[in-house]
């Protein structure tokens, strides 16, 4: 970046939304100067499913660019629940700032989704192409179909005003600002607490659900970031040499998966745990494997920098400040 850029980032409370507001603040653009003037409001600040509200806010700060990272995100037994606020809040918010992105002027925008946009067997590891081929994983329908909707909404907006909307599509992520809530969070943060709590009881052991086989991809945030911001300045011949009008969507992911059990001696290691892990068969497995195929990405010259023992090293600090 030549000059300073006014960015807006909706959602950055949010463990991507704050990771990429650290990416634009530590990268300074060519003349020494701040590399961007980051815009946020919190939801208190602006709701994002208030048109009128949002368009005024885009009318009155006239960004230059945007990270659509804000999202209503949650578990399965979320999103099993209330699958009508998971469907409606997020189509909302993803219509309002990029209908209002673009009536306000903004040529660049940067829309964040979800590796759930893939059908439930898509071939591993996951590939763009692999959009609306097949049927989506039931429990998380409403969510996957509202990110699908995003960039759908990206592209039209694309081919038909001219704009320069992108979408990028991450793989599990962890790290500082993740949920560690007991019954809620996902797989690393939920494992970092229950180590973590069995090191402070002197547990003798912990118990993994299933079996430890199926095997996962997990990228540290501040890389998801880095790509974010990466795939944001491409140049616009190099972008569409690499993707297509409709099929825009890049995938960002760390490069290779690994078991459950192996995730689960990693965090152990990482806070200290001595006991034992075992495995209780008798609940269930979840799909054997998600992966997503980064070669896109890759071919465009960015790869994941932080690999799982740092990333869990600083993630376990991160939870230690909570």
């Amino acid at each position: 970046m030549n000059t300073p850029q006014k960015i807006y980032v909706a959602g950055h409370r949010g463990m991507v939304g704050s990771a990429i507001v650290r990416a634009l603040q530590s990268a300074p653009c060519r003349s020494g100067a701040p590399a961007a003037n980051v815009l946020t409001r919190t939801h208190a600040e602006l709701d994002l499913t208030n048109q009128a509200a949002v368009q005024e806010f885009f009318k009155q700060e006239t960004p230059t660019q945007v990270y659509l990272a804000a999202a209503k995100v949650g578990g399965i037994h979320a999103n099993n629940t209330y699958p009508a606020d998971f469907i409606y809040q997020n189509l909302m918010m993803q219509a309002n700032v990029i209908e209002a992105a673009y009536r306000n002027g903004v040529q660049k925008l940067l829309f964040l989704g979800s590796s759930c946009i893939y059908p439930r067997m898509a071939p591993q590891p996951m590939a763009e192409a692999a959009l609306l081929t097949g049927t989506l994983e039931p429990t998380n329908e409403p969510y996957a179909i509202a990110k699908i909707a995003g960039i759908k909404l990206c592209e039209s907006y694309n081919r038909q005003h001219g704009v320069d909307y992108r979408s990028v599509m991450p793989t599990n992520l962890y790290g500082p600002g993740d949920n560690y809530h007991p019954e809620n969070s996902h797989v690393i943060p939920a494992l970092i607490r229950r180590f973590h709590e069995a090191k402070l009881a002197g547990a003798p052991s912990v118990a993994i659900w299933g079996t430890g086989t199926p095997k996962r991809e997990f990228l540290y945030v501040d890389d998801m970031a880095a790509a974010s911001v990466f795939v944001m300045n491409l140049d616009n011949a190099t972008y569409q040499a690499n993707t297509s009008p409709m099929c825009s969507h890049i995938n960002v992911g760390y490069g290779s998966d690994v078991t459950i059990a192996e995730v689960a001696q990693a965090v152990a290691t990482a806070t200290g745990y001595q006991g034992d892990i075992t495995f209780d068969t008798t609940k269930p497995d979840g799909a054997p494997r998600k992966w997503m195929d980064s070669t896109r990405l890759n071919t465009l010259g960015w790869q994941a920098k932080v690999d799982l023992q740092e990333g869990l090293k600083r993630a376990y600090a991160d939870f230690l400040t909570l």
